[in-house]
């Protein structure tokens, strides 16, 4: 027992050991990104991190350029913000590796490890159910849960000329929910709205606690066992794919709870920005996406490997670290792209002659990446289709059939929660009051 007890504290110490020592190595080698510890040991700058990462990297981005490597938590993250290099990332998936770092947010926030995961076999039955004619099928009968929930709404009171009173955020938010809800777990013929409201009301507790849940442990509740009684095709069909790779019906629970919040939390957040601007059309939509879309990138270094820049400077990264791109500080937000970036233009991405803008430059480069909202490369969204319609459609049933304003003309557009930066769509620190009712010659049925 000694000797095993000393053979394993010895190995440690060698894996430990050579970390030093490769870390040491690469430092000499100047070829190592700028790193920045931060002032606690250990911990580094985990607090600035997590309590505003755009205001904390814009600082770093300051301090070191497009790339520097910062440590968090006992973690060294190597952050890359010039877009040009972006590629050299996203086209690397020898070195670099998504799927570790999603099974680790999977089994923080789900506490759900998928047996023989295999993200492409779920991401091919993604597609079969997310494009071609189920595609249209989806938006069908997203079109009628919308509208049957919009007309539930606006009917319940038996005067239907009184204003009602809502938040902006908590209106889009249930409503666009509890229609998604139905149209990708409910089936065709779920038309329950008190079943929706039901899931949404436990939404509510667990997307509260998303950000500690994204960070530690914490318990879903009771929202998992209200996802069980459903019959859309591809719930059936995901839920097959699961029982192949042999999860038991807990596992399965989790991992559509999962999908539930990949497709819907994004659609809310857009569409809540986009009625808060009032002006709809391809590039309005493009640019409410350019100024709150904020997910982080984020790989696992597999092995050592030089990232080439675009300007041909050569960076070695350590195995066992981690690469993270946030395309929110640039290019989204870089003044050099976009002019006065933090104002919201809704013909940012128009040409004068009416077409789409697609030429974008920095450095005197033309981009490729010059806004990325739904991801880039082999893990971009693969329900970006089905979101852009449902936005498209709300909002065409709401300023078509509601007499919709603010309960306060003089209000102004709430601050956005920092803390949720890195994690998809910010979302507003409080409510914007409004008061709505129903057209009166509205057909909405």
């Amino acid at each position: 027992m000694c000797s095993q007890f000393f053979l394993v504290c010895f190995w440690q110490a060698l894996t430990r050991l050579y970390a030093v020592i490769s870390r040491i190595l690469l430092r000499l080698s100047k070829r190592e990104p700028p790193l920045d510890k931060g002032v606690i040991p250990w911990l580094g700058h985990a607090l600035d991190f997590g309590k505003d990462a755009a205001k904390f990297l814009t600082r770093m981005k300051l301090k070191h350029g497009d790339i520097f490597t910062v440590r968090v938590a006992g973690r060294y993250v190597t952050v890359l913000l010039d877009p040009h290099s972006y590629d050299s990332v996203l086209q690397d998936t020898t070195s670099l590796d998504f799927t570790h770092y999603a099974q680790v947010l999977m089994d923080r926030i789900f506490n759900l490890r998928l047996p023989n995961h295999k993200p492409d076999s779920e991401k091919a039955i993604m597609k079969r159910h997310f494009h071609g004619e189920s595609l249209s099928c989806l938006n069908h009968n997203m079109q009628n849960h919308l509208q049957t929930l919009l007309m539930f709404e606006t009917t319940a009171t038996q005067n239907q000329t009184d204003w009602k009173h809502d938040g902006l955020f908590g209106f889009c938010y249930s409503l666009l929910f509890r229609a998604g809800y139905l149209t990708l777990f409910g089936g065709e013929q779920n038309n329950n709205c008190t079943d929706a409201a039901k899931v949404y009301k436990e939404y509510q507790k667990f997307d509260s606690l998303l950000i500690k849940m994204a960070r530690t442990t914490l318990k879903s509740g009771h929202l998992f066992s209200l996802l069980e009684e459903n019959s859309s095709l591809w719930l059936q069909s995901y839920r097959q794919h699961l029982e192949q790779e042999g999860a038991d019906e807990e596992t399965q629970r989790k991992a559509m709870l999962l999908q539930l919040l990949q497709m819907l939390l994004f659609c809310v957040s857009v569409l809540l920005n986009v009625l808060y601007i009032c002006n709809f059309s391809d590039s309005a939509l493009e640019e409410t996406l350019r100024l709150t879309a904020a997910p982080f990138i984020t790989r696992e270094v597999l092995q050592n490997k030089t990232l080439h820049m675009a300007d041909g400077q050569e960076y070695d990264l350590r195995r066992g670290d981690r690469v993270c791109l946030f395309p929110f500080i640039s290019p989204q937000m870089d003044p050099e792209i976009h002019h006065k970036p933090e104002q919201f233009k809704y013909d940012r991405f128009l040409n004068a002659d009416g077409t789409a803008k697609e030429d974008f430059f920095k450095s005197g480069r033309r981009l490729k990446y010059y806004t990325m909202p739904w991801g880039a490369g082999t893990n971009a969204c693969v329900g970006k289709p089905f979101a852009v319609q449902s936005i498209r459609q709300f909002v065409f049933l709401v300023l078509s059939h509601l007499n919709i304003e603010l309960s306060d003309s003089e209000a102004q557009v709430p601050a956005v929660d920092a803390s949720r930066y890195g994690f998809g769509m910010v979302q507003p620190i409080k409510e914007l009051p409004i008061r709505y009712k129903l057209r009166e010659r509205s057909n909405l049925q």
